[in-house]
């Protein structure tokens, strides 16, 4: 997969990124904020989604209609998330339509009208999606296990906020997160496929208009988070639960053994907790384990669904496979294999324009730098039975976060 990655800093900050791949004919460009729920009062909770949203109501330049139309018409793909810690606005178009992707992306970031009347019919649009999280418990159960395990920190805020800090939005909270967030040195736009780095550049500077800002910093006072269980009910059948742990950053030395750890205990149909709880004991139909990455720290996790007779016994024996990783060595074939699923899932990956912007733009958020494939392949073979063992033991061994949602 020959590539070539570049990278241009602006004046006021903007970083360029882009991955040069002449097999393709497409361009995944992605408009990445570093701003998120993280960097939010309670009382402001979910401005960060709100604004991603209430962007494609209108800009300047472009009205409803002819947003949506603008990418669709050739062809394209034109959309946006939220995260913790940053905002995606992102398309994938043909190779030739690049300067309309960066041009309708940059009219999305630089120029959205905000109306005031687009701010209260988006907010009723909010509310349906924080409403429609109580029919699915099995995403809501991750939103309440993050709070458990992050307490009174910004990391424990729900991207989506809550009814009352959406509904006390005011135009005025809208204009000064923008002025204090949406600022030249934390924008990365980020571009993958058969892409001319230098005309990216050019056409960045043509179309993105933004303030210079100062640099936030983070919240890293974690102690409010204690470990223990957190039970919550409603008028369901099925039990959904977590379990794990607060766990590494992005740019942590063992991340890939977290990964490794995860694809040993609940990364697939052959993980050890998806053969004991669903095809030994027949306890869950679902159960898998996830990672979340941070700049400074991660959350590592397990879930399952089951029958509420089952709760405890789900329980025992997840901690009991925790246990036994801490305890044995995983044998060389059962690494061997991990090593080659992790890398295979890597590689595979890595076909896709969309997968690679977006690995490229989290590695300059995260890392500042680029990481070559061949240098994260190293780090994977290296890995040792002792490094899982010790990664186990430092993130599964004694009391941990537990939070069930529970039938009444």
């Amino acid at each position: 997969m020959p590539s070539e990655v570049t990278k241009t800093v602006l004046p006021g900050g903007l970083r360029v990124v882009s991955e040069y791949m002449p097999h393709v004919k497409s361009v995944a460009v992605g408009v990445w904020i570093n701003t998120g729920s993280r960097e939010e009062d309670p009382e402001i909770n979910g401005i960060s989604h709100f604004l991603e949203h209430l962007a494609f109501k209108g800009t300047k330049n472009r009205n409803t209609l002819q947003i949506a139309e603008s990418l669709e018409a050739v062809g394209g793909i034109l959309n946006a998330f939220t995260g913790k810690e940053y905002t995606c606005f992102y398309a994938h178009a043909l190779d030739e339509h690049l300067e309309l992707a960066v041009d309708v992306l940059a009219d999305l970031v630089c120029n959205p009208l905000n109306k005031k009347d687009d701010i209260e019919k988006e907010k009723s649009i909010i509310l349906e999606e924080i409403t429609s999280l109580d029919d699915i418990p099995d995403e809501k159960v991750l939103d309440y296990f993050s709070k458990n395990v992050f307490k009174s920190h910004p990391l424990s805020l729900s991207i989506l906020g809550t009814k009352n800090s959406v509904m006390s939005l005011s135009h005025n909270d809208i204009q000064g997160y923008l002025k204090d967030n949406y600022i030249s040195n934390r924008v990365v736009v980020a571009v993958a496929g058969n892409v001319d780095h230098d005309k990216l550049v050019e056409y960045v500077q043509r179309y993105f208009e933004l303030p210079e800002g100062n640099s936030f910093e983070i919240e890293a006072d974690y102690s409010s988070g204690k470990p223990g269980k957190n039970i919550h009910r409603m008028s369901i059948n099925q039990a959904h639960i977590c379990t794990g742990n607060r766990a590494l950053s992005y740019s942590s030395n063992e991340k890939y053994g977290l990964l490794v750890l995860h694809s040993l205990l609940g990364g697939g149909m052959s993980s050890r907790l998806f053969q004991k709880l669903r095809e030994d004991q027949g306890v869950a139909y679902s159960v898998f384990s996830f990672i979340d990455f941070y700049s400074d720290t991660g959350l590592f996790g397990v879930y399952c669904g089951v029958e509420k007779k089952n709760i405890e016994l789900s329980q025992d024996l997840i901690k009991k496979e925790f246990e036994t990783i801490i305890q044995e060595n995983i044998p060389d074939k059962e690494l061997e294999r991990l090593k080659s699923q992790l890398k295979g899932n890597l590689m595979l990956g890595l076909e896709s324009t969309q997968s690679r912007m977006n690995r490229l733009a989290k590695m300059e958020i995260y890392l500042k730098k680029y990481v070559e494939l061949k240098n994260v392949i190293a780090d994977i073979n290296s890995i040792t039975q002792g490094d899982i063992r010790k990664l186990a033991s430092d993130i599964l061994e004694g009391e941990l976060f537990t939070t069930i949602i529970a039938p009444n």
